[in-house]
């Protein structure tokens, strides 16, 4: 069986302490929406950083212009992972940041599942392995109409179990939609498992070249190397690109990362406050389940 690589070392440069700071954000409201009836942690911890840079650095998409033709598309496949979409939606202007304390409240429509009814949510997903294949459709309207806007879908590794995934890649490839980018947030795990004890998923870059894609593999911690990646783009002219991001599940808070039975969880307010010190640098959360202390 193929072991996954361990993921590259994250580069931190003072170019982008605007974007560490973002993302150290983005991951405190990650851990303040898992309290009183939780949400999916360790994924939306792992996506952080890359839709952290593609809002900021990647993305021609802005809050005041939503319904612009011209827009680039952002489509999370991985859905369950959008306390992180939230929380970057947010921090970038498109809805007021207090809107997020409303997470899971009948109220309001910030949930466990992306909605179309929060500003900057381009499509509903929660199943896995459909929006690639919305994202073939959005590229190709483009296309129809002569457009140079481009469309980036977020996937889970796990995610990739999903035929529909790969027969959506053959399409784009047989379309030749080089203004179609598949960002794969390659943590390593999949619900309560690792990936290549399951359903093996390397070579992977491996498999999407043989499907017709372009692909390269990155740091997906290292915004220097998110840099390089995306200005990159197409990688190669009349094909779609991959990018395969190395990824740690849990990310920023030590006591949640590489952990499998931390991909859904629900804490206490002492738990979450404990947690946001770890994220800030303090020492290790204690963290209390059914009576027994785990880390």
């Amino acid at each position: 069986m193929n072991a996954l690589p361990v993921p590259f070392p994250t580069a931190v440069t003072e170019d982008h302490r605007d974007l560490e700071a973002l993302a150290l954000r983005v991951r405190e409201h990650c851990l303040r929406m898992a309290a009183g009836g939780g949400c999916f942690i360790g994924a939306s911890l792992s996506c952080a950083d890359l839709l952290v840079h593609l809002y900021s650095r990647v993305l021609n998409v802005r809050p005041e212009t939503l319904d612009d033709p011209g827009r680039d598309y952002l489509l999370l496949s991985k859905g369950h992972d959008v306390p992180a979409l939230y929380a970057t939606l947010a921090e970038r202007g498109f809805f007021p940041v207090g809107r997020l304390r409303n997470h899971l409240k009948t109220t309001d429509s910030i949930y466990w599942h992306p909605n179309c009814s929060v500003p900057g949510v381009e499509f509903h997903s929660g199943s896995l392995g459909h929006l690639l294949a919305v994202g073939i459709g959005i590229a190709l309207d483009i296309r129809l109409r002569g457009g140079r806007n481009r469309v980036f879908v977020v996937l889970g590794d796990g995610e990739l179990d999903e035929g529909s995934v790969w027969e959506s890649c053959l399409v784009a490839a047989a379309q030749r939609l080089d203004n179609m980018v598949a960002v794969v947030d390659r943590n390593g795990l999949q619900a309560n498992c690792r990936t290549e004890e399951l359903v093996p998923l390397e070579p992977l870059p491996a498999k999407f070249r043989a499907f017709g894609w372009a692909c390269r593999t990155v740091d997906g911690h290292a915004f220097a190397d998110l840099d390089e990646a995306f200005a990159g783009l197409p990688g190669v002219s009349g094909r779609p690109t991959a990018i395969v991001a190395r990824t740690v599940r849990g990310k920023g808070v030590p006591s949640l990362e590489d952990r499998a039975d931390r991909w859904f969880a629900s804490f206490t307010d002492f738990e979450v406050e404990a947690l946001v010190r770890e994220l800030h640098g303090g020492g290790p959360a204690t963290l209390v389940s059914e009576g027994k202390v785990v880390r």
